[in-house]
Order: C-alpha cells, then structure tokens, then sequence
C-alpha cells in the first residue's frame, strides 16, 4: 500500500454499549476521532463466550447480538466516509487455558468477517481465577507465571493478531501484591519468546494510563524487552467513552520512540499494515 494512503493516527481497540459497560454510539467515536486527526479506527467489542464464568452480563455481547453489531460498524463505516475515517471491523476475543470453552469462540471467529482479532486475557473472571485455583496457583508468582504461559500459547495458537494489555494483571486484584516486571523476568520473557516467534504483535493500550497503577500497557520496561525482540506494535486507546478514542497517542509514542519504537501497525482483512512513526 502506498505510503499516502496509510493513516498517520489510528485508534484500533474500541467498544461499543453492546458489552454493557461502555457508551455512546459508534457515530460519536468517528466524531471524536475526526476532531483528533485519527483517520483509522477499529471497533473491538467483547466477543460472546458461553457460561457465567466469563461474565455475560454487562461485561460481552451476547451471541444473538453479532448482527446488531456488524450493523452498528457497517453504520459508522458509512458515516466515517464522510468525515474522513474509515471504520474496521474487529473484535476483542479470549484467551483461555480451557479448550472446550474456546470451540464456540472459534467458530465465531471462523464465520465473522473481522478485519482485526485482539486477543485479551481477563483474569480477573471467574473463569480464570477457577482454573488458577484449580491448578494450584495460590501465590502470586505462580499465578504470574501461570498467566504468562497462557498468554504465551495464545500467541502460538495462531487466533489472534495482536494480544492486548498484556501486563492487565498487574490489576483488578488477582495478586495480593505488587507486580514488578523484574522479579519475573523469566516468565515474561519466555512469553515474549512466543509472541515474537508467532509474528503476533503486542497492543500499546494507553487505557493503563487512567486507571489501576496508571502506567501504560506494557509496562516501559516490558516494552523495553519486546522492543529488543522485534515485536510489532498494534496501538488501541481501548475506548469505552467516544472522548477516549486517539486518547494519549502523542504521549504513549514520545514514551516509547527512545526505546527504539519507529512504528505502529494496523489490520485489514486480516492483513497488517505497517505505518512509520
């Protein structure tokens, strides 16, 4: 693709009210956008998964609800037209360690045309905390290394193009202390092994930056041992609100640009795009 045809600014992990705990329409995302010179956004609603232990309610379109999603995207794409900013069509798929739970994922994945699959690890769920339990991850190394190894098969499973906030665990409880990316280099480090011999991207998630420990996702030090691999880089405001959309872009590059990021990519169709910072 010819460099004047790529996007300067995109946004590529979005959400829209059909998860229950975001707002505002996809129109008011492409506004936003427009406004802050974003010229390619990608929505990423929560995909479905079957049973309370991920959540259903409030936290993840239903599966009935796919068609009203892929109407709500096809709307805004059509509106984006028309205020410069196209508009994809993604989604924010598991990670999850229990197989029989990822079938009807996969065949999701297998009959949505997304442009862009993200792959995310809650573990904050249910589910997830079951299966550390279950595997007898009780202290907070184990379930760090546990959930590194997860991500890890994530990225060689060959789902997803890019893996999202992928330190997230360093809130919402599951540790009883603190994470520091140091004292677990091993388990992070093996699981960038993966990502980088899976040609998987990571996500910059500027998201850290208003909540938790606001520090962005990955942690700079992590970022530091991606950047030294060769990873490639998605980037995503992971907007729940359309006043987030592009939100601390310029921040989140001038952070990482010393370390020797130089660009950032986007899917379409399935295909990734490299754009130069």
């Amino acid at each position: 693709m010819p460099d004047d045809l790529l996007p300067k600014r995109f946004d590529c992990h979005m959400h829209t009210p059909l998860c229950g705990h975001a707002t505002g329409d996809p129109t008011a995302y492409v506004d936003t956008a427009a406004r802050n010179g974003v010229s390619l956004i990608t929505f990423t609603c929560h995909i479905p998964m079957p049973g309370e232990g991920f959540a259903q309610t409030g936290i993840r379109m239903r599966r009935d609800d796919i068609p009203a999603y892929r109407k709500l995207v096809a709307e805004a794409r059509e509106y984006g037209a028309s205020r410069g900013v196209e508009v994809l069509y993604g989604i924010e798929a598991e990670i999850h360690p229990d197989k029989t739970a990822m079938e009807a994922m996969d065949r999701l994945l297998e009959e949505e045309p997304f442009d862009y699959v993200l792959g995310s690890l809650h573990h904050m769920l249910p589910a997830f905390r079951q299966w550390l339990h279950d595997s007898g991850c009780r202290d907070d190394a184990g379930k760090i290394e546990a959930y590194f190894q997860c991500l890890a098969e994530g990225a060689r499973s060959g789902r997803y193009h890019s893996l999202s906030h992928p330190d997230v665990i360093r809130i919402y409880s599951t540790l009883e202390g603190s994470f520091e990316p140091q004292a677990h280099r091993d388990a992070i480090c093996a699981f960038l092994d993966a990502v980088k011999d899976s040609g998987t991207c990571l996500e910059i998630n500027t998201s850290g930056l208003i909540k938790g420990d606001y520090v962005i996702h990955p942690d700079p030090l992590i970022m530091e041992w991606a950047l030294a691999r060769g990873i490639p880089f998605t980037f995503g405001s992971d907007s729940h609100s359309p006043d987030r959309v592009g939100h601390y872009f310029d921040e989140a590059v001038s952070r990482f640009r010393p370390l020797g990021l130089d660009k950032l990519h986007f899917f379409r169709g399935g295909k990734r795009h490299p754009v130069a910072l």
